[in-house]
């Protein structure tokens, strides 16, 4: 191996760049591995809930059904009875939607899990499924913005004053309405309201 004296000039910009392409291809694959997973609990709830509309079990045979998969396949997680039946629920809150069927592929699974369990409302859903896939935000971040209801703030800052006011208005107009929570977190004081 050579000394880095001994190196091309552009060796550096070459390592950059190779690097830069195998986190690139890390990420892609990342990103096809969760849509097939999400895919799969999708197909596993849409699997459960046909079977239930026809037949009368239950609790019993997704406990069964657990079991079986843990066995078939040890070391894979995923396959308990409460993530089954949260399959189940998976499907049902979108199976109806088209608009956001396809979205649910885009994010992971316990992201997934945080906005069905805490959002009821299919714009609420669709709102956050949007912003972390854009934003790309963590779990614990996604709850953080369900939490300080950043879909209700947006809803109110969502105004037509642009359109309906002056522009010497508009500010004022923009200042009354605004969340005196929103920057909270900021600790700023209430001169900086």
């Amino acid at each position: 191996m050579k000394t880095h004296s001994e190196l091309p000039e552009d060796y550096g910009s070459l390592l950059v760049e190779v690097k830069e392409r195998i986190r690139a291809a890390q990420y892609q694959a990342l990103r096809a591995v969760n849509k097939e997973l999400i895919g799969l609990y999708w197909d596993i709830g849409r699997l459960i809930v046909e079977r239930q509309a026809g037949d009368t079990w239950g609790k019993s045979i997704v406990q069964q059904l657990s079991g079986d998969l843990q066995k078939e396949f040890p070391g894979i997680g995923g396959f308990s009875p409460s993530n089954l039946w949260r399959m189940k629920s998976f499907f049902e809150a979108y199976v109806d939607s088209e608009k956001l069927a396809p979205l649910v592929r885009e994010i992971g699974w316990s992201h997934n899990l945080v906005i069905l369990e805490r959002c009821a409302d299919p714009q609420e859903r669709e709102f956050y499924l949007r912003m972390t896939r854009k934003f790309g935000w963590s779990r614990n971040v996604l709850i953080h913005q369900i939490e300080n209801q950043s879909y209700e703030k947006t809803l109110l800052r969502q105004t037509n004053f642009d359109q309906t006011l002056t522009t010497e208005l508009q500010a004022q107009a923009k200042l009354a309405v605004k969340d005196e929570y929103t920057f909270d977190f900021l600790e700023l004081g209430e001169e900086h309201s």
